[in-house]
């Protein structure tokens, strides 16, 4: 055998070698590292959605409960007294909304809610009536059911609630009215998604014996009036 033919048989069937992007092209190793760095924006998106709905979501629980306690402790307000019917104080209203602030601290509504207390009672001619009303709080929110003196006189006001099953309050009482608009906190403000401010309406009839022809201020403070 010549030099030739030793050289032609040791070359053939050999596969040529591939060139190096073949190499990659034919690789598998990083298919992985691919796709979930394609499918990572989703998972985020997804993963960031569920938490900031999971949040709204607790938020309006905590706003529901929020204005169920302002009208409890509102329907409790009063000095108590052995000789005439429990007066109402500005200081008191002033201590309620000072309650429901250090309840919800961790929402700020000072800053980020509206809340609107009203007493809503009956006229001189039988028809209902917003006899006053106060508010705490930052956000520009004015009552859907209208101001204080809404209703003073003849029955045109049918009282508050949805038209046809309004609430009303029985003659020499009062029923506590309250209204909270909170501006929802995103926690992550880049993602959007349709959450709109949260509002809450809650009443209690008062539980005692009230004097309810105006609210006392013989404490000298300063009211939490709605204008």
């Amino acid at each position: 055998m010549n030099k030739r033919s030793f050289l032609g048989q040791s070359s053939w069937g050999k596969r040529p070698r591939a060139l190096p992007l073949e190499s990659l092209a034919q690789s598998e190793s990083g298919l992985a590292l691919v796709e979930f760095a394609i499918t990572l924006p989703f998972l985020l998106v997804l993963a960031t959605s569920g938490l900031e709905l999971t949040n709204y979501a607790l938020t309006v629980k905590q706003i529901g409960e929020l204005s169920v306690m302002v009208a409890d402790n509102a329907s409790r307000m009063g000095s108590q007294t052995a000789i005439n019917n429990k007066p109402v104080s500005e200081a008191e209203i002033n201590d309620v909304f000072i309650g429901a602030d250090l309840q919800a601290s961790s929402l700020k509504m000072g800053t980020n809610g509206r809340i609107i207390l009203s007493s809503l009672q009956q006229n001189e001619q039988g028809g209902q009536t917003i006899k006053w009303q106060r508010c705490f709080g930052g956000v520009s929110y004015s009552s859907v059911y209208g101001p204080e003196g809404t209703g003073a006189t003849g029955t045109s006001f049918a009282g508050v609630g949805p038209t046809g099953g309004e609430l009303k309050a029985a003659p020499g009482t009062a029923v506590m009215v309250v209204e909270i608009r909170y501006r929802y906190q995103r926690l992550l403000p880049l993602i959007w998604l349709p959450l709109h401010d949260i509002t809450e309406m809650s009443a209690f009839n008062v539980r005692d014996s009230r004097d309810i022809t105006q609210v006392y201020n013989t404490e000298n403070v300063t009211p939490s009036t709605c204008s």
